[in-house]
């Protein structure tokens, strides 16, 4: 069986999506967005350089909760198990 994950999954991190996958916008530094789920969005946002996140949803805490996750994960965290 097959599970559609968010566009922010990486194709190696094999961690599942944390609810809806389409809660925040992570930004590169180019401009170029992609939607995603809490935890996925945090791992993407942590291993950007000059990235940014934006709630999808209005009046959502989905945003700082990215944020705050993204702080405390190493670039690529599926590379090293977490």
């Amino acid at each position: 069986m097959t599970t559609t994950r968010c566009r922010a999954a990486h194709h190696k991190d094999p961690t599942p999506c944390e609810g809806p996958a389409d809660v925040v916008t992570i930004l590169d530094s180019r401009g170029r967005e992609t939607t995603a789920c809490v935890h996925h969005g945090a791992r993407l946002l942590a291993s950007l350089d000059g990235g940014r996140v934006h709630p999808l949803a209005a009046l959502s805490d989905h945003a700082l909760e990215v944020c705050s996750r993204a702080r405390t994960l190493p670039p690529y965290p599926w590379e090293i198990g977490l």
